[in-house]
């Protein structure tokens, strides 16, 4: 055959790539990989969902003898494995960011069980414990507000969201929630704060007497009241109800967590600025708390198989442990010398840490789940086989 006949190979230039494939190493770090916004975590661009790489397995066929020929020398075929279309990931991550939403998360949980610890205890003559709990309350919605609009972008933002209420939101009816519970605190612990100014409390004129009114107080009080509870747990069902693997899965088990993270972070900071002798609620509250977030975050970092993983891996792994630590400590701490002021203090302290480090590790854990496609994949393929064998069956 002449040269003319022959199909010669295409020219490729030391500079251009394969198409389809990235011209940088495919385990390079994911901040020095250019051209791959929103490819998968260190690692994850071009990784495979049931192991290795496959040049990893490659090398090790090769190390292990026998030149890729199986036992009868005939050659052997690599194993099949899912490869995401050009490396990238398959659910796209929440475009939340960190630290606004995860101090979100927080502050709005502390604020929603301090605003009950306060409107109990306006009828348990307990009044220290009753401000303590409203101006934490208060400054914590009015806080968490600002970094959920920070986190929007601009102000108006927030106002577009109340424009429509869709009962099958999580996020619409969450802005119902945010906006009545954040206006009812912030007055209450403003009606506390104005009550103790000096010409306010020596005025007779009727604004003056309205403030310093008793039954107006704990009126602001238990309506901030009736919305603390589903402020508390309302951003745990927001989470799950998204795609994002490691929130959609335990999508059963973290309202409980989030609610007792809440109980214990109210209770703690309410612990910490309340004389103890007027404490009490807020210790036995604390101490609840932290008891159903430990139950509760252990069966979500252990009851579904590969999509936990996240939970006990990197950043998100290392700061729940920590969390576990803190709360646990605190809770015991509560229990043992929560009556002595120091004690309170400590305990208070720990419980809040405990917390706060709870909701940037389930934030974290989410995050990196969206960005591995085998916690998308994995799962799908159990899914497939279960039923598959039930029809069989």
């Amino acid at each position: 055959m002449s040269d003319a006949g022959k199909r010669s190979a295409p020219e490729v230039s030391p500079d251009s790539t394969i198409v389809g494939r990235p011209s940088e190493p495919v385990d390079a770090p994911l901040d020095h990989r250019p051209g791959t916004s929103g490819v998968a975590t260190p690692g994850g661009g071009w990784r495979k969902a049931d192991g290795p790489s496959a040049q990893k397995r490659t090398k090790r066929k090769r190390k292990g003898g026998g030149g890729g020929r199986g036992r009868d020398g005939d050659p052997t075929v690599g194993d099949a494995d899912f490869q995401s279309y050009y490396g990238r990931q398959i659910v796209k991550s929440a475009v939340w960011k960190t630290p606004d939403v995860p101090l979100y998360l927080f502050l709005g949980g502390a604020a929603g069980s301090a605003s009950v610890l306060g409107a109990m205890a306006e009828f348990t003559d307990r009044p220290a414990l009753a401000r303590t709990g409203h101006l934490i309350a208060g400054g914590g919605a009015i806080a968490s507000v600002g970094f959920l609009i920070h986190d929007l972008g601009r102000p108006e933002r927030f106002l577009h969201m109340l424009r429509v209420f869709k009962p099958t939101s999580p996020l619409s009816v969450g802005s119902y929630i945010l906006s009545p519970f954040s206006a009812l605190t912030g007055a209450t612990a403003a009606l506390h704060l104005l009550g103790q100014v000096p010409a306010v409390r020596r005025s007779g004129a009727w604004l003056p007497k309205l403030v310093r009114s008793v039954g107006l107080r704990k009126t602001a009080g238990i309506g901030a009241a009736v919305f603390g509870g589903p402020m508390a747990a309302y951003t745990a069902v927001l989470l799950a109800n998204t795609a994002t693997p490691s929130w959609h899965e335990p999508g059963d088990q973290l309202p409980f967590v989030f609610c007792g993270s809440a109980l214990a972070a109210g209770g703690g900071l309410s612990m910490v600025f309340t004389p103890v002798d007027q404490a009490g609620p807020a210790r036995r509250t604390a101490v609840a708390g932290a008891a159903v977030e430990l139950v509760a975050m252990h069966k979500v970092e252990n009851d579904h198989g590969i999509v936990s993983e996240p939970y006990h891996i990197g950043r998100a792994g290392k700061l729940l442990r920590i969390a576990k630590a803190c709360t646990a400590a605190g809770a015991v701490g509560a229990t043992v010398v929560g009556g002595r002021r120091w004690g309170a203090v400590a305990s208070g302290t720990l419980l809040a840490a405990g917390s706060l480090l709870t909701r940037f590790g389930v934030f974290d854990a989410g995050m990196a789940s969206s960005k591995d496609p085998k916690y998308v994949v994995v799962p799908q393929r159990a899914r497939m086989a279960a039923r598959e064998a039930a029809a069989a069956g």
